[in-house]
């Protein structure tokens, strides 16, 4: 469940409050009225089973068939992937780069997440080695000195 940009999983129901596990183990208490006045995620209603994305920022050019055969090899063997969903997509053109989304699926948040976690290193280190020419850029093209207008004369 997600509670003031937080996740975490309901560990405690009493009549007045309710504790909330938060990921990095903190608990987060809340009066019961709190879950009746405010908007709340719950990820876990009928199962913990969850997909999460992953962003990479990458030039035009990549070769995009060889990340999706690269994502699919990193998730195979990870214990944390559940063997369900394993994408990857155009997401968003931007003006100097393209947005990929990963998608993958895990049996709970936690295992997302450090599967989430593995993909952007390993994506990365993977782009690094072999593809460190299109990785996001500001690319600037200077004009020529010959190609300049003259400047304007003031009279």
């Amino acid at each position: 469940m997600v509670i003031e940009g937080n996740s975490g999983r309901v560990e405690e129901i009493k009549l007045t409050y309710v504790v909330v596990n938060l990921w990095d183990k903190r608990r987060l208490i809340l009066p019961v009225n709190y879950f009746l006045e405010q908007k709340f995620e719950n990820w876990t209603r009928h199962s913990s089973d969850i997909i999460g994305a992953v962003f990479l920022y990458v030039d035009y050019r990549i070769p995009l068939d060889k990340l999706k055969q690269h994502l699919t090899e990193i998730v195979k063997d990870d214990p944390n992937w559940d063997k369900n969903t394993c994408t990857l997509a155009v997401n968003n053109l931007k003006e100097n780069c393209i947005e990929l989304r990963a998608l993958v699926s895990s049996e709970d948040s936690s295992k997302n997440s450090d599967l989430q976690f593995a993909i952007r290193e390993k994506m990365l280190s993977y782009i690094q080695a072999h593809f460190p020419e299109y990785l996001a850029q500001t690319r600037i093209t200077l004009m020529n000195p010959i190609d300049t207008p003259p400047p304007v004369e003031k009279s």
